[in-house]
């Protein structure tokens, strides 16, 4: 089988390291029969899994399988679409994120995301940061707030000396690493990261690989991803997500497979894994 160094989307590497995944004996989610639909349509079928604390899990598969779709229930960001609709069941530490009861500004809250294309507030580096807290009511000192948290997403030392000036005026790779700041400011428990690397260059998205591995020992993380060599570089487990066509030429994204990211690439367990990884899907 082709390694993930020659697969489509990945770069030319001699050799992978892959994560040692951790244990799922403290769930932060379980996943039971989750479909989403988008009017009458069934974007995403049955899909179950469970994701542990303090791991990164890779989504990967083909343009339109769903990956998005389902990465976007873990923080109700589906709410927002008015033709979309969830059925099945998510919990979040045994509790029904889609209960009556649950606040949706909440599970943002805990859940924090960051998107494909960096996303900066119109207004200065430290505002950025200090947004979400003010909002929140921290009562704390703000400027070390902003010094910690930049700290922590590895920005610190090139933007302490510009902190008022717009966030628009950095780098793509530095707009992305702030949006990642701003979302830990307010202490989530969970990102979840909609391609945060395919707007980027080689090094702006080695530096974000390499602050998706520290920030994992402190938050779990849930990516998706076209790049699967980047999959495989960062992921303790990860989800193959294909999308089947009904006898009425309908596309529904399906979870095909879901493990340990070394078997996932090395031993998969169903030949359409093993097709999409060596290149030969579709």
């Amino acid at each position: 089988m082709t390694s993930p160094s020659d697969a489509p989307g990945g770069t030319k590497t001699p050799q992978v390291a892959f994560r040692d995944a951790r244990t799922l004996a403290d769930p932060v989610f379980e996943v039971g029969g989750l479909s989403v639909f988008y009017g009458d349509h069934e974007a995403v079928r049955d899909v179950n899994m469970t994701i542990g604390r303090q791991q990164i899990t890779a989504m990967i598969g083909p343009s339109g399988c769903g990956k998005s779709t389902v990465i976007r229930c873990f923080n109700r960001m589906n709410d927002l679409i008015p033709t979309a609709r969830v059925a099945g069941k998510i919990s979040y530490h045994d509790e029904d994120l889609y209960g009556r009861e649950v606040d949706p500004i909440e599970v943002r809250r805990r859940i924090g995301m960051v998107f494909q294309k960096p996303n900066p507030f119109p207004k200065s580096i430290y505002d950025n940061i200090a947004y979400g807290p003010r909002v929140s009511g921290f009562k704390g000192n703000l400027d070390d707030l902003v010094e910690e948290t930049l700290t922590h997403a590895a920005l610190w030392d090139e933007v302490k000396d510009k902190l008022k000036t717009s966030a628009l005026s950095l780098s793509g790779g530095q707009q992305q690493r702030l949006c990642i700041a701003r979302t830990i400011a307010v202490e989530p428990e969970v990102i979840l990261m909609d391609e945060p690397c395919s707007a980027l260059d080689p090094i702006a998205t080695a530096k974000i690989e390499d602050l998706m591995e520290r920030l994992s020992r402190e938050f779990t993380i849930i990516v998706v991803t076209h790049n699967m060599q980047q999959a495989a570089r960062v992921s303790h487990r990860t989800a193959f997500f294909t999308a089947d066509v009904d006898d009425k030429g309908e596309r529904h994204g399906r979870l095909v497979e879901y493990d340990e990211t070394i078997r996932i690439f090395e031993h998969p367990a169903d030949q359409r894994t093993e097709d999409y990884i060596s290149g030969r899907f579709g």
